[in-house]
C-alpha cells in the first residue's frame, strides 16, 4: 500500500471496529502488501485493509466461510461480528480471529503437504466461479510486455521473461490433467503456525489448475511429500511459477523492500531452470 495511504487505512480499520462494539485503543501494522494488515488491540482482532478499486474482500469472504465449514484448515473470521466486508473512506476493511503465532514450532514439509492436501480436498467439494492459472500467467505476461510498467527491464531478460510465461503456461495448460480450485498462492507467507496447527490465509488469490501449480510456491521437501503428484508437471510449474513473481519485481510500482535485487537474482535461477530443463 503506498505510504500516504496507510494513515488513513489505519484509521478505518479503527473506525470499522469500533462502531462495532470492539474495543479499539492501538492499531499495530503486522503487514504491508497490496493490503494493509493490522492487529487491533485490546480487542485482539486481525483487520485486513485494502482500496475499494483493488479488493475482492466479498470472494474471499465467502469461501473461508465455507472452507471453515468443511473443516478445511484456514483462518477464522472474527466471530465477535458479523463476517460480511465494510467500506469506509475509500478502503473495505475485513475483520478475522487473530492468532498468536507459535514461534518455537518448526513447520516441518510433512505438515505442510498435509495440511496442503486437506485444504485441496476442501476445494474440491466447491463450485465457485475462479479464474484459470493461465490467466494469472497472462497478466503477468502482459506486465512484461509493457514497457511503461517495467521501465529498468533489460530487453534480454523482458525476452527471456515473456517466451517462459507464454511457453510454460501453455505446456502446462494442454496437458490435460486433473484440475480444481485452489490457493493460488500457498507460499509459507500464507501459512500460519498456530496452536491449531497450520492454517492457510489470503485466499483473493485462488485460481483452477493442477494442483502442481498450488506446489510450486511451496518448499521443495513438501513436494516431495504430497501424494500422487506429477514431479514433471511439478518442476514446470515452479520455474513457471518463479518467472510470474519476477515479472511483479519489476513492475515500477512494486514495494517489496530489495525487490530489484530479487528480480535480477530470480533472473539467473530462470536461466539456470531452463538449462537444466
Amino acid at each position: 500500500m503506498q505510504a500516504s495511504e496507510v494513515p488513513r487505512a489505519v484509521a478505518a480499520a479503527r473506525s470499522t471496529a469500533s462502531s462495532l462494539g470492539l474495543t479499539v485503543d492501538d492499531a499495530l501494522v503486522l503487514h504491508d502488501s497490496n493490503k494493509l494488515t493490522l492487529r487491533l488491540l485490546p480487542c485482539d482482532v486481525l483487520a485486513r485493509v485494502a482500496p475499494v478499486a483493488q479488493q475482492v474482500a466479498r470472494f474471499e469472504i465467502e469461501l473461508a466461510q465455507r472452507l471453515a465449514e468443511s473443516g478445511c484448515p484456514v483462518a477464522a473470521l472474527e466471530p465477535r461480528v458479523e463476517p460480511r466486508v465494510h467500506e469506509r473512506d475509500g478502503f473495505v476493511v475485513t475483520l478475522w480471529t487473530y492468532y498468536e503465532p507459535v514461534t518455537s514450532r518448526e513447520v516441518s514439509p510433512a505438515d505442510y503437504a498435509h495440511a496442503l492436501e486437506r485444504l485441496h480436498a476442501g476445494m474440491r467439494e466447491l463450485d465457485v466461479p475462479t479464474p484459470h492459472f493461465t490467466d494469472r500467467v497472462e497478466q503477468a505476461r502482459q506486465l512484461v510486455a509493457n514497457r511503461d510498467r517495467t521501465p529498468a527491464l533489460a530487453d534480454a531478460d523482458r525476452e527471456l521473461l515473456g517466451d517462459t510465461l507464454r511457453s510454460l503456461g501453455r505446456v502446462i495448460g494442454e496437458r490435460g490433467g486433473a484440475e480444481q480450485l485452489l490457493h493460488g498462492e500457498p507460499h509459507p507467507g500464507n501459512v500460519l503456525t498456530t496452536e491449531n496447527g497450520l492454517l492457510f490465509i489470503d485466499l483473493e488469490t485462488c485460481c483452477r489448475g493442477p494442483v502442481e501449480f498450488d506446489l510450486a510456491h511451496t518448499p521443495e521437501e513438501v513436494g516431495e511429500r504430497y501424494p500422487d503428484v506429477d514431479q514433471d508437471v511439478l518442476r514446470e510449474c515452479r520455474i513457471l511459477v518463479l518467472a510470474m513473481v519476477t515479472a511483479w519485481r519489476w513492475d515500477r510500482d512494486d514495494q517489496l523492500p530489495d525487490g530489484r535485487r530479487l528480480g535480477t537474482e530470480w533472473l539467473g535461477r530462470i536461466r539456470a531452470a531452463l538449462d537444466r530443463r
